[in-house]
């Protein structure tokens, strides 16, 4: 059984890793004129509009306690800041120059998990993570003389995104991961949506709302409706796996993220690059195998039934 989760918790963080450069591709798409707050609004609302409905017609438990109310916002406001540095970071690069940078996410998660989950990580999990982020390097090399300032956008990132992944996985033991994204997205919307219906008519770039154009709904839905997939299944492989091999599967995202640039935006991989996604890949490889491997312990040790 163990094995079984185990393997089910890859594969749904491996599908959180295909869709989430589409959702950040989806962002970078919407043209300059909408504010980056317009776009979080539309990101969280289609999540509430989509999963409300999903978690009634499932009858899923959806009341919370006090305390729980209290996670529940704060993975809001980490996870709503965390989306707002990025997409405004998106504003001024490449999708996969942001997600390289942020690729200090997983070396946060590994460690807080350890720190405040109990989770243990060994020295050949560590080290095959500072591979990977090695090999993420090699794909984008971050300079910060080069980006200045909006570097540190996909930092600030990084360090909100690893504490929402560690509020996820304590909270995802106890509540059903439909409901514990429905939940976030509501405490989300009502963090980005009034404060830009205020500021409506201001003129304030990243607050005043506009009436998207045709071609900017259609980017606006598909943020939505893909961060919401994404985010599920993310939700999903925390509640099977831990947040440290969760963090070292996030590898295979900056792969996702070179054959979408490519694709949309006509980033062409230098041979360089391709090094450096072999590597990302041959690290993740070793931290799957790794992973099923410490499952299959528990089973083998356990006694045979009377």
């Amino acid at each position: 059984m163990a094995r079984r989760n185990t393997t089910l918790g890859i594969f749904f963080m491996l599908v959180f890793c295909a869709f989430a450069p589409v959702m950040d591709a989806s962002a970078k798409a919407t043209p300059a004129e909408v504010p980056v707050t317009q776009i979080l609004a539309f990101r969280f609302g289609i999540q509430v509009l989509l999963l409300y409905p999903l978690v009634m017609a499932l009858s899923l438990p959806s009341r919370t306690t006090g305390r729980e109310v209290v996670f529940h916002l704060a993975r809001a406001a980490t996870l709503t800041l965390a989306t707002y540095c990025f997409f405004t970071a998106l504003r001024y690069m490449p999708v996969a120059d942001a997600i390289a940078i942020f690729f200090v996410s997983p070396f946060i998660v590994t460690l807080l998990g350890a720190l405040f989950l109990k989770e243990p990580i060994g020295w050949r999990r560590s080290l095959a993570s500072l591979v990977g982020f090695g090999g993420a390097l090699l794909v984008i090399r971050p300079s910060f003389a080069d980006l200045g300032v909006v570097a540190l956008l996909p930092l600030a990132t990084a360090l909100m995104f690893a504490i929402y992944m560690l509020l996820t996985r304590a909270m995802s033991q106890r509540a059903h991961p439909l409901v514990l994204q429905a939940h976030t997205a509501l405490a989300a919307s009502l963090m980005t949506i009034p404060p830009m219906l205020l500021l409506d008519g201001t003129g304030f770039t990243y607050f005043d709302p506009v009436w998207p154009s045709p071609y900017a709904w259609m980017t606006l839905i598909a943020v939505g409706t893909v961060a919401t997939i994404s985010h599920v299944f993310l939700t999903f492989a925390l509640r099977l796996i831990p947040a440290g091999t969760v963090a070292s599967l996030q590898y295979f995202e900056i792969v996702g993220a070179t054959i979408v640039g490519f694709l949309i935006f006509g980033d062409f991989p230098t041979p360089l690059t391709f090094l450096g996604i072999a590597i990302i890949i041959a690290s993740g490889l070793y931290n799957i195998a790794r992973e099923s491997r410490l499952s299959e312990i528990p089973e083998r040790a356990a006694p045979p039934p009377p």
